[in-house]
């Protein structure tokens, strides 16, 4: 029989199983975080009829999208966890209690070409909150206040969350007589961190047509350092403008009384998310000693979320971040922890006696503890089960002979240190419990400073 050699497509990530328990921790530091903050979760099909995930797309998003035929049904992979929300809430619209908060986190998939650090198939990490016909501007103020803690729990320090607002810009552009071209002139403004100012300014004025004079002064005003100065200079000119500063100061206002320290977050008038998606505030997050790895998590407010769908007013905010690319370059920049604990179980069970219903015993015992609990039965020698105990990082092993069966009593070895006691097995029970407690105090993320 001629054998086929084991490989994985490109752009799909597969973890050994130590790398896999890190992203596990890192999923469920989010999961935790987000439900802290009154999410629900929320699971939608990995496969819809393409006419609902193309609804709102078009172009672009059909040429990334993976798409089949099935008999006579037309099929799609999601490409990302926002439309399927929009489907899901027109849906349910009647059953669901407003403002509705979800969050979800799973594998969406986009056909594009894969490279270093970017997938085909990728986790993403999201949250919304979405409104009956009105949502308080409040809660885009709440949005980064999720940001900060589930990074900060994450184990990550060194990071800005970036805020403006979409109106702000829209209005900016229309005082100058740009509403035209303000689309083009979004997208350009979003290439700014990767490609530079005068790149932009090319662009401004050779693809978007706009006068030389009016693309120095939009990059006057976005660059500006002074950012209240800049919007008092324009103040009054455009009402859309001054709609929009005015909703970037209360959220500013509300983002410390939410607990996000001011050396977190900053207004930023680049921040311009280039898709016409966005309608209001927007956010991008940076790592500071990375920035050439972009945002590691952005969003904003939308007002349109199930226009497609439904004929009812449901505005938005939520944010993303693709949890695979950032653990990927978390893990080539040296980012992810060594000592945080990845053993698929807190002691493995040593029955060294010919019966092993006393290891069963007492590995039911130490499971009705809440202690993560494995029974290593194979018939091998004593120095190849410890191999294995060591190969898996299992920072215990509970060895039962017949003295220690005959005597009530466990051997507990402490693999770390070669530390081994005999202990009853409530007190062995008491000493593991202890050890991963204090391990579990270990982020995911270790930043080098």
């Amino acid at each position: 029989m001629e054998r086929i050699k084991p490989r994985t497509l490109s752009g799909f990530m597969e973890l050994l199983p130590q790398p896999q328990m890190q992203f596990e921790q890192v999923l469920e530091i989010l999961r935790r975080t987000y439900a802290l903050y009154g999410f629900t979760p929320l699971d939608t099909p990995l496969l819809e009829s393409s006419e609902i995930l193309l609804a709102k797309g078009g172009g672009e998003t059909e040429k990334q999208i993976y798409r089949f035929s099935k008999g006579d049904s037309d099929l799609s992979l999601r490409f990302d966890l926002t439309v399927p929300l929009a489907k899901y809430v027109a849906m349910h619209y009647g059953e669901l209690s407003f403002p509705f908060r979800r969050y979800q986190i799973g594998k969406v998939y986009r056909g594009e070409r894969a490279q270093r650090g970017r997938f085909r198939e990728f986790y993403q990490a999201d949250i919304d909150i979405i409104g009956d016909g009105t949502l308080d501007i409040s809660n885009e103020a709440e949005i980064p206040s999720i940001i900060y803690r589930a990074f900060t729990e994450l184990g990550l320090d060194r990071f800005k969350i970036r805020v403006n607002n979409r109106k702000l810009l829209n209005g900016f552009f229309e005082l100058l007589g740009l509403k035209d071209v303000s689309a083009g002139i979004m997208r350009a403004i979003d290439k700014l961190d990767k490609i530079g100012p005068q790149k932009v300014r090319e662009i401004l004025v050779e693809d978007e047509g706009v006068a030389a004079q009016l693309a120095d002064e939009i990059l006057a005003f976005i660059s500006s350092t002074d950012k209240l100065g800049a919007l008092e200079n324009y103040a009054g000119k455009n009402e859309l403008f001054d709609e929009g500063a005015q909703q970037l100061r209360t959220v500013a206002s509300y983002m410390t009384e939410y607990g996000i320290p001011e050396d977190y977050f900053e207004i930023d008038f680049t921040i311009a998310r280039g898709l016409d998606y966005y309608t209001g505030t927007v956010y991008e997050t940076i790592m500071l000693d990375h920035p050439e790895i972009g945002s590691i998590c952005s969003g904003g407010r939308y007002d349109h979320l199930a226009e497609y769908y439904i004929d009812k007013p449901l505005p938005g905010v939520g944010i993303s971040i693709g949890v695979t690319r950032l653990f990927y370059v978390l893990g080539e920049q040296g980012y992810l922890n060594a000592q945080a604990p990845t053993a698929p179980a807190d002691v493995l069970v040593l029955p060294m006696a010919a019966d092993g219903r006393a290891a069963a015993q007492l590995a039911t015992y130490l499971r009705s503890r809440g202690i993560r609990t494995q029974v290593y039965s194979e018939q091998k020698k004593f120095k190849a089960k410890m191999s294995y105990a060591d190969k898996l990082s299992i920072p215990f092993a509970a060895i039962l002979g017949e003295d220690e069966i005959s005597a009530h009593r466990v051997s507990l070895k402490d693999m770390a240190s070669g530390q081994q006691q005999l202990l009853t097995q409530e007190e062995a029970a008491d000493v593991i419990l202890s050890a991963v407690a204090e391990k579990s105090s270990e982020k995911p993320i270790k930043e080098t400073k």
